[in-house]
């Protein structure tokens, strides 16, 4: 099979594909010949020799690539033979593996895709949906709300953008140029503003008529973009601080919940141990949202053979959507 592989740690460039013999899946794990693989901004994080959170850095060589979904072609010791044959989709956790055309993945991972899913889009709820429905949990937004969501035509944001439409809240797309800003409002966005303009906060307030409209602010990159959109927000509203595309506005809380020092605003964090403990939960509520026509994941595809172009595209925030490789 190919592979790409990371032999050292640094630029994009480093990801090189290889032909390398094919897996076999020992006992309790199954091979699935891939048809989407996700990408993630902590795989490029890691590429870069940096660890983040609870993902330490992997021994080299490594094949990155955390989330895959294809058709079961090979079963080890001790699994159902009547899996072979299923189009199925897994998280592999900590161990990587998936920016490959073959991918050995623990059976007690996997879920069947819907039928109405593509593989790519499988991938991206597995993953970034996951991440949603664990940034979604005890949030219960109705039509009184107004909705902030920044990177809105990003993996998680086109997800939460249509989420908060779905609940019947004021949405607001913060999304950086015309081409995403557009994709946000197809999503159902009320509002959708360029955040590459300086003026954007003024234009959400004289839309919305009231200087300080947000009640809730989905915040994935943090920084500058995150600093101002904080002056958007109405006293006792929640800040909804995950991700790691940038410096958090201010630190997230281990138990996932703190309190800012103004004006009774809550910045609530996303712990890991909360997405792991409960993970498969959050990816089968989010599966079952993509079935339901809540949310429809936007992808962004690059074939295997570039995943290095997916990396500095995803790094330069030139991509919409969850970014797939395809073998």
């Amino acid at each position: 099979m190919h592979a790409v592989h990371l032999h050292a740690f640094g630029p994009a460039e480093n990801l090189v594909l290889e032909q390398v013999p094919d897996p076999l899946p020992p006992a309790d794990h199954l091979r699935v010949a891939v048809e989407a693989a996700g990408v993630h901004l902590l795989d490029a994080v890691i590429r870069q020799g940096r660890a983040l959170g609870p993902f330490p850095l992997p021994e080299l060589p490594t094949v990155p690539g955390r989330e895959v979904a294809g058709t079961v072609d090979a079963v080890g010791p001790g699994v159902d033979t009547s899996l072979l044959g299923r189009r199925v989709v897994a998280h592999l956790g900590r161990a990587p593996g998936g920016y490959a055309e073959l991918a050995v993945v623990p059976v007690e991972s996997v879920h069947f895709v819907p039928e109405q899913l593509s593989a790519a889009q499988a991938v991206a709820m597995i993953g970034t949906g996951r991440t949603v429905m664990a940034v979604l949990d005890s949030v219960e937004l109705t039509a009184a709300d107004t909705v902030l969501v920044l990177a809105a035509a990003g993996g998680m944001g086109a997800l939460l953008t249509q989420y908060a439409h779905h609940r019947g809240a004021r949405t607001i797309a913060a999304a950086g140029g015309p081409e995403k800003t557009d994709r946000a409002r197809s999503l159902g966005a009320d509002l959708a503003v360029d955040y590459n303009r300086p003026d954007w906060p003024e234009t959400v307030r004289t839309a919305l008529g009231t200087p300080r409209p947000v009640t809730h602010l989905f915040d994935g990159p943090g920084g500058a973009l995150a600093r101002t959109a904080t002056t958007l927000l109405a006293p006792a509203a929640i800040h909804h601080a995950y991700g790691g595309a940038s410096t958090r506005v201010s630190p997230e809380a281990d138990d996932g919940t703190e309190e800012a020092p103004t004006e009774g605003i809550t910045v609530r964090g996303l712990p890991a141990a909360q997405v792991q403990d409960r993970k498969r939960e959050f990816e089968e509520a989010s599966l079952r949202l993509a079935t339901e026509d809540v949310l429809a994941p936007l992808v962004h595809t690059f074939p295997l053979t570039e995943a290095a172009a997916a990396h500095r595209a995803l790094e330069n925030r030139e991509t919409v959507g969850k970014v797939v490789l395809v073998p």
